[in-house]
This record gives structure tokens, C-alpha cells and sequence, in this order.
């Protein structure tokens, strides 16, 4: 089990790797998808805008599904969607069609949840941390391969080839999921259910769905959900446009720099996540602080970058180099917390929950980057969305803090009583 539980590891990182190449191909394809529609900023934003909020919606859908079935099943399920839409997407020939079926992209951005549940169920809570950092690292990863694939395959099979090529890769590893990942009992990581056969099954309810609007730290990691996605999105959507037309980078320039700056962002996120199981040991505030830490110190080096002048190359790549090992800080740190205080049967669903609001303001940002670059420029967007969102979700971080410690022990005490109950019988 020891060594299977990595295979598992392994295949949903190539799951993951292989899916963020394609959903965030849209960033470097964005230039020749406008030239191909003749839309402006603005009307980009609308195809981000679609699959987000069709993803937002599918979150509960997923949610729902992982917590009552098969979630090895149901993953390969939205891997072989994946591959069908971004076939369809690479089909449509019309901005509305376009969009329609970018939209319907949404369907299997959501299905990330059960992935991480699974991941929960095979390993204890102190280790979450740092295999859900190295699941996150494939994120950067297949964003720094959707951009190479992009700028080096557009001129030649264009950016519906690449779209077609994806979409197969989508089928593949629906095939690989299918027949090679095995269903894990729920909880059976839980320190307090190792070595215990539990003869009741704790299903799905929607009471207990409901209790998880009164974990007080839940709540706010919620809170800081629906903002701290606005930089990322913010960034992927629009940074190569950025570059482009307000830095007048030529197309090895963007390579170059966005290159350096993923492979960067991609440590971050062991770093984040070895950081903060090491002082939630200590202390189960620190998954928290470590993720304010890193929300705190991203938002002063993005400030300090895009304020670089245009011709002040290397100040310019060194600034954004920082910017991007804090910025994954919180992400792998974040998705743990969730399961910290909450109980196993219902994880799927908060962490779609966690999703949705995370996915609503996923759609938002890209658009409203669009509209006060129509009205001002992409720079000041990136910066003006970034560093408020970032600040938010560093008051949110801190005050779910001080709840952390009495939610976790509070969950604690839950899976003891299940374990005593079963010992007794």
C-alpha cells in the first residue's frame, strides 16, 4: 500500500500536469484567438468568464458525486470529458459557438475534488501538505508545457491543432485512471481510524453539509477563497498579452521569462507545503500563517515588479522570480486545512465548496481585468486586482488562525469517538 499510494500520487500529478496544459493553453493562444474571432479584451474575457462559471455550478455537482460514489470512477468520467469539449471547442468556427463550448470546458475543471480526497484517504494528515504541493506542482508545470506546446505548435498545426492534440491526451488518461487507480476506504489515513475496522459507514448527508457552515475557521478559509484566486487567474489570463504589447517582448523574450518564472513558481510550492506541515506539528495555526506569510510577500514583489521600467530586463525577470516563490505558498496548504476540520464522509464536498468560491471569483477576474485595461492598461489591471485580492486574503488567513486549533481538536475528538464506538461493539 505504501508504494501503491504513490503510483496513485504519480498518476493523478500526470492527471493534473496534462489538464492545467490544456485549460491554461487559452493564456498563450489569446492573441491569435482574437485575431481569429476579431475581439477585443474585453470580449476575451468573456470565454474565460463562461467555462468558470460552468465550473463554479459543477463544483456542487462533483461535490455531490465523489461523497456518494466511486471517485476513481467518476475521475476517469471527467478526464474522457475533458478530451470531448476541447475537441468540440477546437471545432466551432463562430465567437458564439466558441464560447458555448469553451463554457462546457467548465464541466471537468470542476472535478478536482474528488482527486484530493482520494489523496486524504491515503495519507495522514501531517504529510497532506507536502504531497498536496506535489500535486500542485504539476499545475505550473503543465502551464510551463501548455505555453511551450502553444508558442511552438501555433504556426505550425495553429491553435486548433493544439486543441485537438490535447483533447486526445484528455482520452488517454481517462483510460489510465480507469483501470489503475483503486478506490481507498474514506478515513482510513485518520490517525484515530488506522488499525480500525469500522462496521458502520458514515455516508453523505446534507446535515452534515450544513455543519460545515459553523467550523468558524472553514468559513473564513472560504472567505479568503473567493479572492485569492483573482491574481492567479488574473495573471495566466492576461501576463503573456502584458508582455507582449505593453513590455514589447518578442515571442523568445515571452518564452524566456515566463519560462524562468514558472520553473521558479514550481518550487514554491514544495516549499509552501514542507513549510507549513512543519509548523502545523507544532502548532495547528501554522498552515495558516504560512499562507499569510506567502500572500504577504507576493503582493510587495508583484508592486515592486510591474513598477520595474520597460527597459530594465533583468530587474524585471529577478523581481517577478520572487513574486513567484511566495505566491504558491497558500495553495497546497489551503486544501489541507479543509480536511484538518472536517469530517471524512463530506470532504469531497467542501472542498468543492471551497471551489465554488474560489471558481466565482475565478469568472470575475479575467473580465474585470479586461474592462479597466480597455479603460487604463493591463499593468495597472494585474496590479490593481492582485495586490487588493491579496490583501484581503491575508486578514482572512490571520483570522481563521485563531479559530484553527479548537476545529481541528474539535474533529479530533469526532473520529475518536467512532474508533472507541467500534472497539466497544
Amino acid at each position: 500500500m505504501s508504494r501503491y499510494r504513490w503510483f496513485v500520487v504519480f498518476t493523478f500529478f500526470l492527471f493534473i500536469l496534462l489538464h492545467q496544459a490544456d485549460k491554461l493553453l487559452i493564456g498563450p493562444l489569446t492573441t491569435p484567438i482574437m485575431e481569429a474571432f476579431q475581439i477585443n479584451e474585453a470580449q476575451m474575457g468573456l470565454v474565460s468568464f463562461g467555462a468558470l462559471a460552468v465550473g463554479a455550478v459543477f463544483y456542487w455537482v462533483w461535490g455531490w458525486l465523489y461523497d456518494r460514489f466511486m471517485r476513481s470512477r467518476l475521475i476517469a468520467l471527467a478526464s474522457l470529458i475533458w478530451g470531448a469539449t476541447t475537441w468540440l471547442n477546437a471545432l466551432m468556427r463562430t465567437f458564439p459557438g466558441f464560447i458555448a463550448t469553451r463554457a462546457a470546458t467548465g464541466i471537468d475543471d470542476a472535478s478536482y475534488p474528488g482527486l484530493y480526497n482520494v489523496i486524504a484517504d491515503y495519507f495522514e494528515p501531517q504529510k497532506r501538505g507536502r504531497v498536496n504541493a506535489i500535486l500542485e506542482l504539476a499545475m505550473p508545470l503543465g502551464y510551463l508545457g501548455g505555453m511551450v506546446l502553444a508558442l511552438m505548435m501555433q504556426k505550425t498545426v495553429g491553435w486548433r491543432g493544439v486543441f485537438f492534440i490535447t483533447g486526445s491526451i484528455g482520452i488517454a488518461v481517462a483510460v489510465l485512471i480507469f483501470f489503475g487507480v483503486k478506490e481507498p476506504r474514506r478515513g482510513m489515513s485518520e490517525p484515530e481510524l488506522q488499525g480500525v475496522r469500522l462496521k458502520k459507514e458514515y455516508r453523505f448527508s446534507w446535515t452534515k453539509v450544513g455543519e460545515l457552515f459553523r467550523i468558524r475557521s472553514l468559513l473564513l478559509i472560504y472567505c479568503q477563497s473567493l479572492f485569492g484566486v483573482f491574481p492567479w487567474q488574473v495573471i495566466t489570463f492576461w501576463f503573456f498579452r502584458y508582455l507582449e504589447t505593453e513590455r514589447r517582448y518578442s515571442e523568445t523574450q515571452v518564452l524566456l521569462t515566463m519560462g524562468v518564472a514558472i520553473i521558479v513558481l514550481a518550487g514554491g510550492y514544495p516549499i509552501g507545503g514542507a513549510l507549513g506541515d512543519a509548523w502545523f506539528k507544532r502548532n495547528h495555526r501554522g498552515r495558516l500563517l504560512v499562507s499569510a506569510i506567502g500572500v504577504a510577500l507576493g503582493a510587495v514583489f508583484l508592486v515592486l515588479t510591474l513598477k520595474t521600467p520597460v527597459a530594465s530586463h533583468l530587474q524585471f525577470g529577478l523581481l517577478l522570480g520572487f513574486t513567484a516563490v511566495f505566491m504558491p505558498f497558500a495553495a497546497p496548504n489551503m486544501v489541507a486545512s479543509v480536511y484538518d476540520v472536517t469530517v471524512p464522509e463530506v470532504r469531497s464536498t467542501a472542498n468543492a465548496v471551497f471551489n465554488f468560491f474560489d471558481q466565482i471569483g475565478a469568472a470575475t477576474s479575467p473580465l474585470l481585468a479586461g474592462l479597466i485595461a480597455v479603460r487604463s492598461s493591463l499593468g495597472n489591471a494585474i496590479l490593481i486586482i492582485s495586490v487588493g485580492a491579496w490583501a484581503l486574503c491575508f486578514v482572512f488567513m490571520i483570522a481563521a488562525s485563531f479559530f484553527m486549533p479548537k476545529d481541528v481538536e474539535a474533529l479530533r475528538i469526532i473520529l475518536r469517538r467512532r474508533a472507541d464506538a467500534e472497539r466497544v461493539g
